[in-house]
């Protein structure tokens, strides 16, 4: 196999490990925002923190894998996979979050009858 293959290749499974990684970091930035609930301008600064951190971690990506050459695939997986894993991220995020909803409930349940 050629060596540009090679390098191109690996650059994409990175882009997909990247868009999985900052799923995961949203992920956990959802299941915060759920269990403490805040203001609207304080998800709004979370947000652009967080698309900020991303956009440097992909272009630190490009940067350290490909000389600094813009390669839009990378773009397109990593936000690709971003989209594609919220939409799961968010069903598995009100699952956890019913799951521990209800579990406080029965223990708050169960502290009454025994008092």
């Amino acid at each position: 196999m050629s060596l540009d293959i090679l390098t191109e290749a690996r650059l994409l499974v990175l882009s997909v490990g990247l868009g999985a990684v900052l799923s995961a970091i949203y992920g956990v930035l959802c299941l915060f925002r759920g269990l403490l609930p805040h203001h609207w301008l304080a998800v709004g600064v979370e947000d652009m923190v967080y698309w900020l951190f991303a956009g440097f971690a992909v272009f630190y990506l490009l940067y350290r894998e490909n000389d600094g050459s813009l390669r839009l695939y990378v773009i397109g997986v990593v936000l690709l996979l971003r989209c594609a894993c919220c939409r799961a991220g968010r069903t598995i995020s009100r699952k956890v979050l019913k799951k521990t909803g209800e579990c406080f409930k029965i223990k708050k349940k169960q502290s009454h009858k025994t008092t």
